[in-house]
């Protein structure tokens, strides 16, 4: 390392002990008096020599506490240094924070090595590794290292029966694009009714708040609302557009439902052996940031071609619509009102109801009436040609086209198996046992991120598996209630907590509860059931394209400029789409019959895979006309087989189980009730 950097390399290799290495020591102070710092100063040296001597990875046997003389001297001006009293201090009230010690002197010493003062200002060398940087993270004015994000309540935090409430409201609140949207996506899709639009939204509305209830007791534990993934809607799409299914004449909603159904109770098992037998942990070590990162991405950029093309039938209502979503989240962002950055954290649900409100006006203004058409009569049996081309605009766009109010109950209580009894065939669950295994992927760097934005310690392996386990349960509930799609951590959770600054578990389950009530009021899923689609495709394009960006942000773990990663992540995501569409391509009838936002999920039926085994066909040409699951292949193969180290990688860390038994902050965090942890008889499971 050069000599502006401060630090003697044969010094940091230990041999500052002793005779001949007292003799280095005084000619390192000598050289450091008077101290000039550098400007090339390169953070990979530091990174470097941190990993070699085991401060970061702890790969090393050597312990910081063994290198007395180097624990007491400041790396840069080589004096000694002063008593730092308990270390670095917890953040929040979660008590999960970073222990007093040598490690993390060093890692004191090392920012400020990083971190250089001269004439022109401050020049703040930020070490980008996932082992030292924060999700959230910011530098403070004087330039100082980025520190982690400061929660209002941590995990185990209780601020109150009122506060937790209202915090538990907004978090759902928050998401609630996400949460009740897909239903009006897949139901009209499948031919349903306002009314079937209607019991699925409420049927959503009890899966979440069943799913948030176990996943925060019996899974990892973390501040996650499980619901109906964006994962799992493309394959839906698939299979409800494929020639089988839209073909039914009779009872076309509850047969596709069925085979929904099933599939996904299939895929949930198979997600559920993953967890619990520890194939989960194994799977771990080759799923990193440069898997996560396109996988992710992909599952956004999968409704590129449904997005704006559907919202697009009401530009007067989708790109004020989107205008208004882009100033709340970017240029307003930082106003607060009543103490509360309501234009960020409450985005979505409030452009949604303006934007709704304007196009109530609209409708009663008589913007979509047109002479001697009636929006309540299917385009298929209106025989004037006048009117059949305005009725598709009078559907996406009246905010009175949907009768579900008047069709919906006042009380309606969703139950097991309300579509019938599901059915079990082996193509549709092929379908779904990929989609989980992406699912799992997605919760891996969720996890991830989420316990470090929290600022609590990763998990380990098996807590891990725990959580895709349970997700897998969860999913197998979506199935057997059919909400459509399986269940799975939604990855705008990172994005929630990060606006809200608000991690407690107890404000997610109280907040779960209130939506289970509300599941059994019909009326307000009629309500919802009576948004606009153009509206609704509106938020969707918002929602799908932070999605994506949640995805690419798992690459700040590892080195962004690193040409292996680039390389990786380019091709898996242009071939991640570039391949299902040349299976996409092999559906000449279909285009005579499906709308061109569907096109993308219409090749089950006719791709390239022929093997006369009609089961395995439709099986794999659905498979490999998603983006997200060739996108997955992609990355995994290429990550693991394509050299390179762990810190170009960006590996993930998981916590080790020795750690945690000696924890009790972290067995706090993450181990399971007392009284299930006695029934089983361990402290850390």
């Amino acid at each position: 390392m050069d000599s502006g950097s401060g630090l003697d390399p044969d010094y940091s290799k230990g041999k500052g002990s002793g005779g001949n290495g007292e003799r280095k020591f005084g000619a390192f102070l000598k050289r450091v008096e008077p101290f000039l710092p550098k400007k090339d100063l390169n953070p990979r040296d530091l990174r470097s020599w941190a990993k070699k001597t085991g401060f970061v990875s702890g790969e090393t046997s050597t312990k910081l506490g063994e290198s007395s003389n180097f624990d007491q001297i400041e790396p840069i001006l080589g004096r000694d240094r002063p008593k730092r009293g308990s270390g670095i201090e917890h953040v929040t009230g979660s008590g999960s924070g970073y222990k007093s010690g040598h490690g993390e002197d060093m890692v004191e010493s090392l920012s400020e090595t990083a971190e250089i003062e001269n004439e022109g200002g401050k020049i703040n060398r930020d070490l980008e590794n996932g082992f030292y940087h924060y999700p959230g993270g910011r530098e403070s004015e004087d330039g100082e290292w980025p520190k982690p994000i400061v929660m209002k309540f941590g995990l185990r935090d209780n601020p109150g029966f009122v506060p937790l409430i209202y915090y538990g409201l907004q978090h759902y609140m928050s998401l609630a694009g996400s949460l009740v949207l897909i239903p009006l996506v897949i139901v009209p899709a499948m031919d349903g009714s306002d009314k079937d639009t209607a019991a699925v939204i409420s049927t959503m509305l009890l899966l979440t708040g069943i799913t948030t209830i176990l996943h925060s007791y019996f899974g990892t534990r973390l501040p996650l609302v499980q619901g109906s993934s964006f994962v799992y809607l493309a394959p839906t799409l698939v299979v409800i557009n494929s020639e089988e299914f839209r073909n039914l004449s009779e009872n076309k909603f509850r047969g596709i439902m069925r085979e929904l159904q099933g599939a996904i109770i299939v895929g949930s098992l198979f997600q559920c052996i993953l967890g619990f037998s520890g194939l989960m942990s194994l799977l771990l070590r080759f799923i990193n940031p440069v898997v996560v990162a396109p996988t992710v991405a992909a599952v956004g950029l999968a409704f590129f071609s449904y997005g704006f093309p559907q919202a697009g039938t009401c530009v007067e209502i989708s790109i004020p619509l989107l205008f208004l979503l882009l100033i709340f989240t970017l240029y307003l962002r930082g106003v607060s009102l009543f103490g509360h950055r309501l234009f960020r954290i409450y985005a979505v649900p409030l452009s949604a109801l303006i934007i709704w409100t304007y196009a109530f006006f609209l409708t009663v203004g008589g913007a979509y009436d047109y002479k001697g058409c009636n929006a309540d009569i299917p385009s298929s049996n209106i025989l004037i040609n006048e009117c059949k081309k305005h009725t598709y605009t009078m559907k996406h766009c009246r905010t009175d086209a949907s009768n579900a109010w008047k069709t919906a109950p006042w009380v309606r209580i969703p139950y097991p198996f309300q579509w019938g009894f599901p059915n079990f065939h082996m193509r549709t669950s092929i379908i779904m046992i990929f989609v989980s295994l992406v699912a799992s992927v997605d919760s891996v760097g969720t996890y991830h991120s989420t316990s470090m934005l929290v600022n609590a310690k990763r998990p380990t392996r098996g807590i891990v598996s725990r959580g895709v386990a349970l997700e897998g349960f969860c999913s197998l509930l979506a199935g057997i209630w059919g909400s459509g799609t399986g269940s799975t951590t939604l990855t705008e959770n990172i994005h929630t907590i990060n606006i809200t600054k608000v991690a407690s578990r107890r404000a997610l389950v109280i907040g779960a509860m209130f939506l289970i009530v509300l599941s059994f009021v019909g009326k307000l899923g009629a309500i919802l059931a009576s948004i606009p689609q153009a509206l609704a495709a509106s938020v969707l394009c918002f929602i799908w394209a932070l999605t994506v960006a949640l995805g690419l942000s798992n690459l700040r773990y590892t080195q962004t400029a690193s040409f292996r990663n680039i390389t990786i992540v380019g091709v898996s995501l242009f071939l991640g789409l570039s391949i299902p569409a040349y299976f996409q391509q092999y559906q000449p009838l279909t285009t005579l019959i499906l709308p061109s936002y569907y096109l993308p999920f219409g090749a089950a039926s006719s791709g390239p895979f022929q093997t006369g085994i009609e089961q395995l066909d439709f099986a794999m040409n659905a498979v490999l006309s998603l983006n997200m699951v060739v996108t997955f292949l992609l990355a995994f193969v290429l990550d693991n087989t394509v050299p390179g180290s762990k810190e170009e990688r960006g590996v993930y860390v998981w916590s080790r189980v020795e750690d945690m038994e000696i924890d009790p902050e972290m067995q706090a965090d993450y181990s399971l009730p007392r009284r299930i942890t006695q029934f089983f008889g361990c402290r850390c499971c």
